[in-house]
């Protein structure tokens, strides 16, 4: 479907999911075809895709080509197959609530479909995740539109800061904290964007900047170790990240360095809002205590781009998310409009 950005970051041929290859841009723009949902789990593990929403619509994806791959003639098989597919998918990453809540919807189709016969199960499972796909873009659209009324009483532009990448490279489309920003320089309120590189990944300069490139949106790149440097000069009026996982009572986990963004905000006085769907609050947990956090392979803090800038006997940590608490935020900015504090009492109103 068309989601209004220049960016597509997935391609579905009604048979195999066509993904950027994320760790490529953006130097290169590269398609990799996985016609397995084994393939899928792969790109999401390897992070040729990533963004918690991009990771769910591609798992959707991925269960709906487990679906098509099985060839037996009995529904119990079938079943015991796809089951087994869908926990190699759910094993490919454990932080992004929304792989989990894909995999379920997917898991449910199957469910109120099992009197059916194998054909018309796989059909569904297949119109499911294109409903994934087009329903992704749609709730960013308005993740867009709360953002503009998030910044209502911003008299004029503003320059705002985000970590890492939110944007339709993370999404099926348009993007969650970029969709905000996007939607705000649609309107005029755009003065420029402050991208954090965002170590040892790089996602904001290779993939963040890259799309605000694509879109004409002015911006400029800093390390991450210079951000207090810019809010203390007065250059950050607002920061809009996104998210992989919120518990009920408004904690946060998003790419590591974002809860020292968010400490740096609340000492600077300068608002700090989250951009995400509802699907990604996980509401069976109270706090970001309670939310795995990944920790990658040493390699990505060993290289930068492919160079070796570590020596292999030196000992790396790579945890890959933080959790930023409640307290820090300003709002979480979703398709059903704006949640303020107190977060527990309003995300509870939601579900």
């Amino acid at each position: 479907m068309d989601n209004n950005s220049k960016v597509q970051t997935l391609i579905w041929d009604e048979r195999n999911l066509h993904l950027i290859d994320q760790r490529k841009l953006p130097f290169i723009k590269e398609y990799e075809v996985c016609d397995t949902f084994e393939k899928v789990a792969a790109a999401i593990k390897d992070m040729v895709v990533r963004g918690a929403p991009a990771i769910g619509v591609s798992a959707a994806y991925g269960a709906a080509i487990a679906a098509l791959q099985y060839e037996g003639s009995t529904k119990e098989d079938f079943k015991k197959y796809f089951e087994n597919a869908l926990e190699c998918l759910a094993a490919s990453r454990p932080t992004a609530v929304n792989l989990f809540w894909a995999l379920k919807r997917m898991k449910d189709v199957f469910i109120d479909n099992e009197d059916h016969d194998i054909a018309s199960i796989k059909k569904a499972l297949v119109a499911e995740a294109e409903k994934t796909e087009y329903e992704d873009v749609l709730i960013n659209k308005k993740i867009g539109e709360s953002g503009i009324e998030a910044f209502k009483d911003f008299k004029s532009s503003v320059r705002i800061l985000t970590h890492c990448n939110a944007g339709a490279l993370a999404t099926a489309g348009y993007g969650t904290a970029l969709g905000v920003i996007r939607s705000l320089a649609s309107v005029g309120k755009i003065k420029n964007v402050v991208v954090d590189e965002t170590r040892p990944y790089l996602q904001g300069a290779r993939l963040t900047a890259w799309e605000l490139e694509q879109e004409n949106i002015p911006f400029f790149i800093i390390t991450d170790n210079m951000a207090a440097h810019m809010m203390s000069k007065g250059e950050v009026d607002a920061v809009v990240a996104g998210a992989d996982r919120i518990a009920s009572n408004g904690d946060s986990a998003n790419k590591i360095g974002t809860l020292g963004v968010s400490i740096l905000a609340s000492y600077y006085n300068i608002p700090f809002f989250i951009a995400a769907p509802l699907s990604t609050i996980d509401i069976s947990i109270k706090t970001g205590s309670q939310i795995p956090i990944e920790e990658r392979d040493g390699r990505e803090v060993r290289e930068v781009l492919g160079k070796r800038i570590i020596s292999d006997e030196m000992p790396v940590r790579n945890p890959s998310f933080d959790v930023t608490p409640a307290a820090n935020i300003t709002g979480i900015i979703t398709e059903k409009g704006v949640i303020y504090p107190p977060f527990t009492e309003n995300i509870e109103r939601l579900f």
